[in-house]
């Protein structure tokens, strides 16, 4: 009776630690220079409409050129983040590190923008960093 336990137990450790035939999402990061060597039709069932020429290309214009970066002073003293431009208007997401003494310098104490963040519903009430530096 002992042994049967031990067995049943040991199975259920195996199959939660991750030995399961249960297949695994697929996920990681996907290097743009090598986006062509990826299965396109999966990518494409789960939702893209860009070609691989859209999204990386040497050559022309592609989703690469997107990118920009941020540094807090300029070179080589000022720390250094990545950004994409998602707008005509220069609307850029990055990560909140990267933005964190900006939103600090725009905070007071009647809007801490890092505890309670920020939201311009117009072009009008976006707030302006003309001392940012950035690299297109």
């Amino acid at each position: 009776m002992k042994r049967l336990f031990l067995t049943i137990v040991t199975l259920y450790l195996l199959g939660a630690s991750g030995f399961s035939s249960t297949p695994r999402p697929d996920e990681g990061m996907w290097l743009p220079m090598f986006v062509e060597r990826l299965n396109w039709v999966d990518i494409q069932e789960m939702g893209l409409q860009l070609t691989p020429e859209e999204l990386y290309s040497i050559n022309q214009s592609s989703l690469k050129d997107a990118i920009v970066g941020l540094a807090s002073g300029s070179a080589p003293e000022g720390y250094f983040c990545t950004g994409e431009i998602v707008s005509d208007n220069g609307l850029m997401f990055t990560n909140h590190h990267c933005g964190y003494d900006v939103i600090q310098n725009h905070s007071t104490i009647e809007h801490d923008y890092l505890t309670d963040g920020f939201w311009a519903m117009s072009y009008e009430e976006e707030l302006s960093n003309p001392r940012q530096h950035h690299s297109w």
